[in-house]
């Protein structure tokens, strides 16, 4: 029996080992159960969100000691404006407030949350590979991104965006942002790290990671690859500026802790 079984698992390991790897696009990565949910925020306008955060402030404001009476009412009367004026929009600004916890852990799962139609696939994907320190046993690593220039000109990517990668091959990227089709299988594997970068620290965080066995470098990618990656690369924007909204409402919400 143990030399069938051993038998069994060489030829399953064979059959892996020679699988035909899957071509995906980055937008697969992302896990789509996570990215419908409700979100009282996503309709404010800009104006409406501002109003939001100074009532929050000014709340905590009013919480404070040390405001004489005359001081306090003035403060009083801009806060009744301030909500009147989102009351008159019909937005419940209470019920807003309570719901930030909420959405704001909900944005993070969008933001991290892998597909698990593609964990454990054999893939072979595009993109822009930064160089990153080895990994203790001494095997190369870096990260690929989608789109040229992230995590040094302009900030990372959502963590279900970046991939760290282990490389298998002679390869190494030679500059910042090397184009490369990296081929290998892909994991829904969390890490983070920080590692300097041109402008100087940057948190890397990757949802992913793939054990490369090939690696192709082209010149750049070619139009049509650029063109399929725009729908993403919009998504990806989109959400960066939910998760800075996000950001600004939990600073505004631990001002209202103290």
């Amino acid at each position: 029996m143990t030399r069938i079984a051993l038998t069994l698992l060489a030829c399953l390991f064979t059959l892996g080992a020679n699988a035909k790897p899957v071509d995906v696009e980055w937008s697969e990565l992302i896990d789509p159960a996570a990215q419908t949910f409700e979100d009282p925020y996503r309709n404010l306008s800009f104006e409406q969100l501002s109003i939001l955060r100074d009532i929050v402030r000014t709340r905590a404001q009013l919480e404070g000691e040390g405001l004489d009476p005359e001081d306090r009412a003035e403060i009083e009367a801009q806060l009744s404006e301030k909500e009147a004026a989102l009351a008159a929009e019909e937005i419940k600004v209470d019920w807003l407030l309570e719901q930030r916890w909420i959405v704001a852990q909900k944005r993070e799962r969008a933001f991290n949350a892998g597909n698990p139609e593609v964990d454990g696939e054999i893939v072979r994907l595009s993109g822009y590979a930064i160089l990153a320190p080895a990994d203790p046993d001494g095997t190369p690593v870096a990260y690929l991104v989608p789109e040229r220039g992230m995590c040094s000109h302009t900030p990372p990517p959502n963590p279900n965006q970046m991939i760290r990668v282990r490389l298998g091959t002679d390869w190494q990227p030679r500059y910042m942002h090397e184009p490369v089709h990296l081929t290998g299988p892909l994991s829904i594997s969390p890490s983070e790290e920080v590692m300097v970068i041109v402008d100087g620290p940057v948190q890397m965080r990757a949802t992913f990671a793939m054990e490369v066995n090939n690696a192709e470098t082209v010149k750049d990618f070619g139009a049509n690859a650029r063109n399929a990656a725009k729908g993403a690369l919009a998504k990806y924007r989109s959400q960066e500026l939910q998760q800075s909204t996000a950001k600004v409402e939990k600073t505004d919400s631990s001002e209202v802790a103290e």
